[in-house]
């Protein structure tokens, strides 16, 4: 019964860090009930289930506390999801528990760590990547503590996370053994000022950090449409006589970009008609008017072929010798009528995309279908489409689930994105914390390139971000309408930028290493 208000507490502790309602500073202690309830059963010499079950027990309490949102969009998708990703950081544990068996303390803890990072970085690239439980993303609410990761990115707050859980978890097990209370007043000292320096660190980037680059004005458009009643079944027509009225009320002479969001262009666009499309001439409208200015917009397209020699990894097939490649894109066009397009890459699990389809399509069939989306998989493209406007500036635009990821967002940096763009549409959730915990998000990748931010949502929260996270405007939740304001672009890549997420594959490394010594040597050895 300990061990289990232990793990409760823990799924507890780690629940309530996490923005946008948490306070992370339970972070630093989240793990601690756990590890003491995974040392018990150890020392103890009672079986792996024990450890399995106590780990999953905490992760799905966090998993359930913090994202029970996604049932708004999908209940069987929810369950899905929160049962997958606690069994999965359950194994992560579990490992940690054979190997901690076989090695000395000093050597677990590293590769508790290492391993923890692994499994971020795995959540970052396989076909069942959901990273919203990173845990570097806990601090996105309180981006004065982590102006930092310009050179680390949210891998440094996992690090620091898991080093402040580790170093406490050390001195209560050496207090419980010496019963010497000097050894928790300098716990407290040296876990102070493991906390504290970052924090401090970050306060004074932030109050020395000069914002880069000239000013230039956008327009965000919200137009507010809901998904489940109103989106799918409304024509590009009324969307684009909406989008011209909601600019008209707030476009200026100087403004240079002008934003709307994810596929609010959501009629059956042919791909290779683009050029006559409704979406296309609602921009050309606008910017007749408005020569100054630059329209990027989110829009669907499809393109229909026979040619076997198109077809792509995600390709699908309409019937015998028919074939169509499914886009969620943005298309940027300038005033003197040129464009472009980028095609979403970092896909939603279900809804976009169906991992592993030929080892479990055959199993599941169209069970993806329940998840909220369908059978049909999104075509992505490999490089970071960077739209530059008649000035040369560039905007890199992350469609929606795009933006929670760090190192992909960097590509548009080194292509040359003097800011980021971020079009979405949150109302799948409905008002609860998803829609918050995306925008806050947003605020990482700001810091981490520092790039000032553009976010336009159908239906979420618009604003404006600086290059330090910095919310300057919003619109909020269920609201039509437009935020007008200025944002710094800037030429200069950071640190983060250049080197990835660099601490993520030094801890796989060293990971793969642990494990192979200490599955290989008996204990003592090491």
């Amino acid at each position: 019964m300990r061990n289990i208000i232990l793990s409760t507490l823990s799924g507890l502790l780690l629940a309530v860090s996490w923005p946008t309602y948490g306070f992370p500073l339970f972070l630093f202690f989240g793990f601690i009930p756990l590890l003491f309830a995974e040392y018990t059963i150890r020392y103890n010499k009672y079986g792996k289930m024990q450890v399995f079950g106590l780990a999953f027990l905490t992760f799905i309490i966090w998993n359930l506390i913090t994202t029970w949102w996604i049932y708004n969009s999908t209940p069987f998708g929810m369950w899905f999801a929160e049962i997958v990703n606690s069994l999965v950081m359950t194994l992560v544990f579990l490992i940690y528990h054979i190997i901690a068996k076989k090695t000395t303390f000093i050597i677990s803890s590293i590769f508790l760590i290492c391993f923890w990072m692994s499994f971020e970085y795995l959540h970052l690239q396989w076909q069942f990547s959901w990273p919203w439980l990173n845990l570097g993303n806990g601090f996105a609410n309180f981006t004065s503590w982590i102006q930092w990761y310009e050179y680390t990115g949210t891998f440094g707050g996992t690090l620091w996370i898991w080093i402040v859980n580790i170093s406490i978890f050390k001195s209560v097990l050496l207090f419980k053994e010496h019963k010497d209370k000097t050894i928790l007043y300098r716990s407290a000292i040296r876990n102070g000022l493991l906390i504290s320096i970052p924090i401090i660190i970050s306060f004074i980037i932030l109050k020395t950090y000069k914002k880069n680059g000239k000013d230039i004005e956008v327009v965000i458009l919200q137009p507010n449409i809901n998904p489940y009643t109103e989106k799918y079944n409304t024509t590009d027509k009324h969307i684009g006589t909406l989008l011209d009225s909601l600019t008209k009320t707030a476009i200026t002479a100087d403004t240079q970009f002008i934003i709307a969001p994810e596929t609010v262009f959501a009629d059956t666009n042919r791909l290779p008609y683009f050029s006559s499309s409704i979406a296309r001439k609602t921009a050309l409208k606008i910017l007749n008017q408005y020569p100054n200015a630059n329209f990027l917009s989110g829009i669907s397209l499809i393109d229909v072929f026979e040619d076997p020699n198109k077809i792509k990894k995600q390709t699908n097939t309409y019937k015998e010798g028919i074939y169509y490649d499914d886009y969620n894109s943005a298309f940027f066009v300038r005033p003197d009528g040129t464009d472009e397009l980028y095609h979403k890459s970092k896909l939603v699990v279900g809804v976009e995309n169906f991992p592993y389809q030929n080892i479990l399509k055959p199993i599941l069939g169209d069970a993806m279908i329940d998840l909220g989306g369908t059978v049909a998989k999104k075509t992505t493209q490999e490089d970071r489409e960077v739209f530059l406007s008649k000035d040369s500036i560039g905007v890199g635009t992350l469609i929606c689930y795009e933006s929670v990821y760090g190192e992909f967002a960097t590509g548009y940096i080194r292509n040359g994105a003097n800011f980021l763009a971020i079009i979405t549409n949150d109302a799948w959730w409905g008002n609860t914390q998803g829609h918050r915990q995306h925008l806050y998000y947003a605020k990482l990748r700001a810091i981490e390139t520092r790039r000032s931010i553009a976010r336009s949502a159908n239906t979420g929260i618009s604003a404006i971000i600086d290059q330090t996270g910095n919310i300057i405007s919003s619109l909020g939740y269920e609201k039509r309408g437009t935020i007008i304001g200025k944002l710094k672009i800037n030429d200069k890549i950071t640190f983060y930028a250049k080197a990835g997420n660099y601490l993520a594959r030094i801890a796989v490394f060293i990971s793969i290493v642990i494990f192979l010594v200490s599955i290989t040597r008996r204990k003592g050895k090491i």
